[in-house]
């Protein structure tokens, strides 16, 4: 098994230098899930939710947690996002949340994309707490990573 980037050679948690490597342009996607019960979808799609327009404020507070990913996992570097985009939709069985992250830099932008899902769903469970004791947040997962070189 190769060795964790994540850690030093006594094993103990180290923040990866990557002042070395060239900036390149870096995106990430990421999906996830929030089951909820067919009344609470109403609920949502009649904009009834007595907290507010859900969907509106899920993806807004998922581009809010995106930027806050270095404050958030220790080891994360902070990054110059250029792009941070949140899109939230009901589906028959719940809302899913896509993120697409994009920078300029170093190193990896997937973190931001996953704590940007993670945010939006947890914003849609708080929401919806008081009239849905059953939701299920899960298929977090990335989808694509890519890094081009500059020019």
């Amino acid at each position: 098994m190769s060795r964790l980037s994540h850690t030093d050679e006594k094993g103990k948690a180290n923040m990866v230098d990557v002042g070395h490597k060239p900036d390149q342009v870096r995106i990430a996607k990421a999906r996830g899930k929030i089951k909820l019960n067919p009344e609470t979808i109403d609920l949502i799609r009649e904009n009834q939710v007595k907290k507010g327009d859900v969907l509106t404020i899920a993806e807004i507070a998922g581009i809010q947690g995106g930027k806050k990913t270095s404050e958030l996992i220790p080891l994360c570097h902070p990054l110059a996002i250029t792009k941070l985009d949140v899109k939230a939709k009901l589906v028959e069985d719940g809302v899913i949340v896509d993120s697409m992250a994009k920078c300029i830099g170093k190193t990896g932008i997937e973190m931001e994309a996953l704590t940007a899902v993670n945010v939006a769903l947890l914003t849609v469970y708080d929401m919806c707490k008081a009239v849905d004791k059953s939701m299920e947040i899960g298929e977090i997962r990335l989808l694509e990573k890519t890094k081009d070189d500059l020019n």
